[in-house]
This record gives structure tokens, sequence and C-alpha cells, in this order.
């Protein structure tokens, strides 16, 4: 039965069709393993009471010969900001605490269409807006390896939920890292499309009736146990949507037939100016050299880009986007402005000035439509930049955040890196926020675990509408570093 909920997700449709489990068996698997362990960890906040039902109708589909598709009889977990038909959809956020969608977001309907069951929501941080994932609906998404210790944000309850068992396969959003830093920090796999390559429509921030505001940097992927699992959600959930008229309908790209001797990555373990604690660049040298004993051309690259510029430069469009999709409330403002103050005057005096949270308040206190343009403007600029740089390379590797989890703390407090205090929103996202600007796809795969037992993730970086490429060489650099994805056992 434990084996049985650590089963890939791709492993459990095949074992269903072939009749080797029930749909049925598989989904009483989960549901036992998240009655024995949800209450410590808190990454389910709802659980669908359809979902027994559906189990049964998908074994006896299979009796009738019917295959509803890829995913027939495969119990999944959605984050809880995705519109859910019948389902509560709650987005953390306590006006929305009893919301039930009457239609499914368009990446949850492309999910259930291919056979998947949805077995419930996972956890998240307030309308998606933090790097951990606490909200005031339901308790605060604990670690799998560390319950003292976050599972980041704002996909946490996703990432925490595929480490913890819990389910093989989750939905979230990367608007800043959202998908990344908790895979990360839970030990599992996690892709980050480019822009516009995966539908939003039905999503939340933006609350139910009101306009679509984020439609810059905004992305939505899948997490998973493996790579064969993000390549086959992805195949899913990927294309145009008539809801959304500016997902384009650009073809998944073709798989080349480089071997790895063929292949040319560039790594790094950091920028000078932005420190990453020692065990990950320990772990990320191990990869370089694994990588060079096995014939992989790998070199060490930092993109010629002005990272100090390309992070204000991200933080100036996330206030635009934030600044009218999150609610401007009593109740919002009372968490926000401590989180601000704190972010301007915790940490690093130098680390502060590369923060530069004073540097965009006017875009969240006055903003201008001319700002937004110029933000906008100068973003195209660098997006050709780094399209040019990563022109000679299949793949980057570079580290997913500073550190790896930390305990649980206030919105904004310091992240301490090798005794280093550094600001909290640095800390998260100055390695992932850059890779949202520029549109680049970026797989996450584990590589190792700190001395305490907190998992290693590493960031897989590649060319805009090169997923499926990208997927194929972070799959065959996995089985070099070695499945280390690890298994929740408490």
């Amino acid at each position: 039965m434990n084996n049985l909920v650590f089963t890939p997700a791709y492993q459990l449709a095949q074992m269903i069709k072939q009749r080797q489990v029930s749909a049925v068996e598989v989904l009483e698997a989960y549901l036992n393993q998240i009655s024995q362990n949800n209450s410590k960890l808190n990454a389910i906040c709802t659980l669908n009471e359809n979902a027994l039902e559906t189990a049964k109708q998908a074994d006896e589909a299979l009796t009738k010969g019917e295959d509803w598709g890829l995913l027939h009889g495969v119990p999944i977990t959605i984050k809880d900001i995705f519109e859910t038909e019948g389902l509560r959809t709650t987005a953390g956020y306590k006006p929305l605490k009893n919301y039930i969608p009457i239609r499914d977001a368009t990446v949850v309907a492309r999910l259930r269409n291919a056979g998947a069951i949805i077995l419930g929501k996972s956890n998240t941080a307030e309308l998606a807006g933090e790097y951990q994932s606490v909200n005031d609906i339901f308790p605060p998404v604990n670690n799998p390896w560390n319950q003292d210790y976050t599972a980041g944000g704002s996909s946490g309850g996703s990432a925490a939920a595929v480490a913890a068992g819990f389910s093989p396969l989750d939905i979230g959003n990367d608007v800043s890292g959202s998908i990344r830093q908790p895979a990360h920090f839970c030990g599992v796999c996690g892709l980050k499309p480019t822009d516009r390559r995966v539908s939003s429509a039905g999503q939340i921030p933006e609350v139910p009736g009101q306009p679509k505001c984020i439609r810059q940097m905004q992305t939505v992927g899948p997490l998973a146990r493996c790579v064969e699992d993000l390549r086959l959600c992805f195949t899913l959930i990927a294309g145009a949507d008539i809801r959304q008229p500016d997902i384009a309908p650009v073809p998944l790209d073709t798989i080349s037939d480089k071997s790895l001797q063929d292949l040319r990555v560039a790594w790094m373990d950091g920028w000078e100016q932005l420190p990453v604690a020692s065990e990950i660049k320990s772990a990320m040298q191990t990869v370089a050299h694994n990588l060079t004993q096995a014939g992989v051309k790998i070199e060490s690259w930092i993109p010629p880009l002005d990272i100090e510029e390309a992070l204000q430069l991200s933080d100036r469009l996330i206030a635009y986007n934030f600044v009218y999709s999150q609610p401007m409330d009593f109740a919002t403002a009372r968490k926000r402005i401590p989180m601000i103050f704190r972010e301007m005057t915790q940490g690093d005096k130098d680390l502060r000035k590369i923060s530069n949270m004073g540097g965009y308040l006017p875009e969240l206190l006055n903003p201008t439509l001319k700002g937004y343009f110029t933000a906008l403007t100068t973003r195209d600029k660098l997006i050709a930049q780094m399209d040019a740089a990563m022109e000679p390379w299949d793949a980057w590797l570079c580290p997913v955040a500073m550190t790896c989890a930390f305990t649980h703390r206030p919105m904004g407090e310091f992240i301490d890196v090798d005794g280093k205090k550094v600001p909290y929103l640095l800390a998260n996202g100055a390695y992932t926020s850059l890779l949202n600007l520029t549109g680049n796809p970026v797989v996450v795969i584990p590589i190792g675990f700190t001395e305490d037992g907190l998992p290693i993730g590493m960031q897989v970086v590649g060319k805009r509408w090169k997923e499926m490429e990208l997927l194929n060489i972070a799959g065959k650099l996995n089985e070099i570093i070695g499945d280390l994805s690890p298994e929740f056992s408490q």
C-alpha cells in the first residue's frame, strides 16, 4: 500500500488499465495516506467527496472497454487557486472560504478529460502571494521532512502533497518561483513552462468576477515525483484556449536526437552578489563533476545580464500585476504593510539595495499606464538578450533559491544564508524571478540533501518554447544524478 502511493502517475495509469490494481484501490491508498499524515502537514485543504464514486465509474468503464485517456482512474490534486466545478476553491482567502465554482479551470478540465480523478485541493498561500503557504482559513503547510520548516510557497501544499504520497501529481502556478521553490524545499520535480504556453483561465488570484490583471510572467505547470510525469501532464494541459485568446496555438517542439555526449550544458552555483548556501553550492559542484565524468560537455557560465537591474525590473512588473489583482481591503493591507517594512529594514544593507523594496513602492501606491508599458518594453529587450545568450546551450543549470527550506517565520523576516542576513523576498526569489522575467521554461529536479536531511533542488533552464526538449534533457540528467526524490515515511 505504501509503495502504491509513491508510484508515478504514468505507471499507475498503466497498472489500472492492465487491471493490476483498480482505480478504487489506488484512491483508497491515497485517502489512507492522507488520513494518517495530513494533520501533521496540512497539505490537503479540501477532499472531493465524489472521488470514490468516480473511481468506481472508472473501473466499470474499463470492464466495458472504455478508455478515458492517459490518466484513466489516476487520482490527482489541484492547487486551491484553480476553480474546480462543484468543489470548494478558496485560494486561502477568507471571502472565498465557501466559494463553489460552477466551472473547471481550463487545466482542470483538460486533466479530467484525460481520465484523472480530482482527489482534492492542495493548500496555498493566500491568493498565491507568498513564499510560505499560509492563509487565514487553513493551518500553514509544514515541510514533510521537518515540520518546523516551511514547505515553501505559494504551491507549498502541492509540493508537500506529492512528497508525502498524498498525490502523484499536482497543478501549481508560478509568477516568481511558486512551483520551483516548493519543489526544491520538498524534494520533488516541478515544471515552469514558457509564458503563455498553458492557459490560466479559471485561476485566482483575480477574485471571481474581476478582470484578469496578471498577464505577464504568470505560468501554470505540474509538480510530480518524476520528470516523466511532468512530461505527461504538460502534454495534456499545454495549448491554445478559447477562454484565454493570448495563449498561442504553438505546437509542442520536437525532441532532438542528441546523445548525452553531444549536449552542451552550462552551469553556475550563484551570482557573486547573490549569496547561496554552501551546501547548495557543494551539491551543484557535485552535479557538474558527475556530468563531466559521464561525458557531458558542461562549462561554467554566467549569463551576460545585469542581474540587479533585471531583478528590480521583475519586482516592478510584479508590483504592477499585484496592485490590481490583489484586493486592497483593510485586512490585506494590515498583513502586507508589516511585510514591506521588514523587507525594507531587515537584512544586509547592500542586499537591501538589490531587493529595493522601497524602489517600487510608487508602482504599488500610484501605478501609471506609462510606467507599466515602459517596464514591458525593457522586459522585451531582456528577453531578446537572454534568447541570444542561451543560443549556444542546450540547458543551463543554476540554484533554485539561496537556501533550502527554512523555519516558519513572519512574512518578510530575513533569511540566514551561512551567517549573512538576506532580505526575505530576495533570498526566496532572486534565482527564480529572473526566469519568469525572461520567460524561459524551467524544470526543477532533486540533486541531494543537506546535513539536516532537507532536500536540495536544481533549476534546469531551457530555451523558450522548447519544453519537450528541456524535459528530455532533464530526464537524462536525472538518470546520471540519480533518483534522489526522498520517500516520506513518517
